[in-house]
């Protein structure tokens, strides 16, 4: 589950907030186990959702770097031959 997670930081552009929250999304389901969570824990597994696209929206916004900014598609040519040669037969 937590392979979903990609790096948000250095890319131009840089993340949206769908981006940023599907990311978060995908940290408390890691961390609570649940996929879908029941109602009665739904509020409880929202708000921590809510917190920590907040969090890592600062913390986006506050790092610094020298190098150069990534290229979205590139990234993902790279990532894509990768896999391919990863589980090739």
């Amino acid at each position: 589950m937590c392979r979903n997670i990609r790096p948000l930081f250095n890319f131009d552009p840089s993340a949206a907030p769908e981006e940023v929250r599907a990311a978060a999304l995908q940290y408390v389901r890691k961390v609570s186990g649940f996929n879908k969570p029941s109602q009665a824990n739904a509020d409880a597994f929202d708000a921590a959702v809510d917190e920590i696209t907040v969090a890592t929206q600062k913390l986006l916004e506050s790092l610094t770097t020298t190098a150069p900014s990534k290229d979205r598609e590139i990234e993902a040519a790279r990532a894509k031959a990768r896999s391919a040669q990863r589980f090739e037969r």
